[in-house]
């Protein structure tokens, strides 16, 4: 199998300060990779329930000021478009 790539410069900078070619330096990479076991996923945080959730949303809200019906109409939204 033979597959032609474009090999950025940064790529063949590597491999020259490891005194390899940049095909050796890729190929190396691959079989370490292949070889290697994936990292280990990070623990999962534990999923807030329903009451948590709510909570969290509600806090502060005393101090959101009341607004009048008038702001949530279509018109208020798009005042500034015709």
């Amino acid at each position: 199998m033979q597959i032609t790539v474009d090999i950025p410069d940064e790529l063949v900078a590597q491999a020259k300060a490891r005194g390899l070619t940049p095909e050796a330096y890729v190929k190396g990479l691959i079989d370490g990779g292949l070889r290697t076991d994936p990292a280990p996923l990070p623990p999962a945080k534990p999923k807030m329930d329903l009451e948590e959730f709510f909570k969290a949303m509600s806090a502060y809200s005393d101090k959101i000021p009341q607004l009048p019906d008038e702001a949530f109409t279509r018109e208020s939204f798009y005042q500034d478009h015709d």
